[in-house]
């Protein structure tokens, strides 16, 4: 596994916690993993849930790179549907301007808001069509010129990115020559033929001179197996509250705690939905954690891993990402 990891955060709210702990939750974790030589530190971007705190990337990036030494800090991502390239351009310009070398800009197509938010937002319904992604990364890339009005994005280029679950995706991220993450949490089944896909549409680009993909995968890692599924459950729960939602019901997604789990009574079809959640993760002691990653990366060809994890006490998440940096050589500097 001689490849960089990465972490992908989406600050997640728990149950009986509030958003202001788990951004602090977030800035503590993003200093651990700096220290402990993971590659880069992304945040999402969501709105209008109040399980989920993490809705200003840019904000976030900020502060977390004036915490840290080591890690590139990005978005994971900047939905480009929602905002303005000229303003993502002034924000991430002024996060490299301030942050040489160290920022990432991962960019998304679709706005993953709910109606609410899409109206506070002053967009339209429903997500954007290709051609339009496509004209919007390419008038932010112009932001970042030298000439550019996008002061100071001028001349302040962080790493651009194209975020994607879907073989469209993947080809125009090949297309545009952007470096490509795979959510392959969302769409596991997809990965490797994606990657493919990726790699094979690949051009050349002042920004990515050859392909480079990296795939985002639940993690969770503890001293055993069954500890490890024991830190797993709390975010099973919350899969299963967020499916069974009705039509228009107001998205919380807070993460259960422990004992919400054991009150919990579970279903058979509950259960099998389950056990289908936790196939699509890599849960384990340090054994199986590295027997799976390693098969992973082997079936995929990924050249980086940007871990994802859910767990509802913070030391117990910290502690995850201690046992699975004692399993990685770990690379300190990014691959470019």
């Amino acid at each position: 596994m001689n490849i960089p990891f990465s972490v992908l955060d989406l600050a997640p709210v728990g149950s009986g916690s509030n958003s202001a702990q788990a951004l602090r939750n977030t800035i503590a974790l993003a200093e651990h993993v700096d220290r402990l030589g993971y590659a880069r530190y992304w945040m999402a971007e969501h709105h209008a849930m109040p399980g989920i705190a993490s809705s200003a990337p840019a904000v976030m990036v900020g502060e977390i790179a004036s915490r840290t030494s080591r890690l590139q800090v990005g978005s994971g991502g900047v939905m480009l549907q929602n905002h303005p390239p000229f303003v993502v351009a002034e924000q991430f310009g002024t996060l490299e301007a301030l942050h040489p070398g160290r920022i990432d800009l991962g960019v998304g197509k679709n706005s993953g808001i709910d109606p609410a938010a899409v109206k506070a937002l002053g967009l339209s319904e429903g997500n954007s069509s290709t051609e339009d992604f496509v004209r919007a990364v390419d008038e932010l890339r112009q932001y970042f010129n030298d000439e550019s009005i996008a002061v100071p994005a001028a001349g302040n280029r962080p790493r651009m990115w194209m975020l994607g679950s879907s073989m469209r995706s993947a080809k125009v991220a090949g297309l545009l020559g952007l470096r490509f993450a795979y959510a392959h949490h969302i769409n596991p089944t997809g990965t490797a033929a994606a990657l493919a896909a990726y790699r094979e549409a690949f051009r050349p680009s002042r920004a990515c001179t050859q392909p480079y993909a990296l795939i985002t995968a639940p993690v969770i890692c503890a001293e055993s197996d069954e500890r490890a599924r024991l830190l797993a459950e709390p975010g099973a729960l919350a899969f299963l509250r967020l499916r069974n939602a009705a039509p228009g019901d107001k998205p919380q997604h807070f993460l259960p705690t422990p004992r919400e789990v054991d009150s919990h009574a579970y279903s058979r079809e509950e259960r099998e939905l389950v056990e289908q959640y936790f196939a699509a993760q890599v849960i384990g002691g340090p054994d199986q954690v590295r027997e799976r990653l390693e098969a992973l990366i082997k079936a995929t060809l990924a050249d980086e891993v940007m871990v994802t994890s859910m767990v509802h006490d913070h030391r117990d998440l910290m502690r995850s990402y201690e046992i699975l940096a004692s399993l990685l050589p770990m690379q300190v500097v990014a691959a470019d």
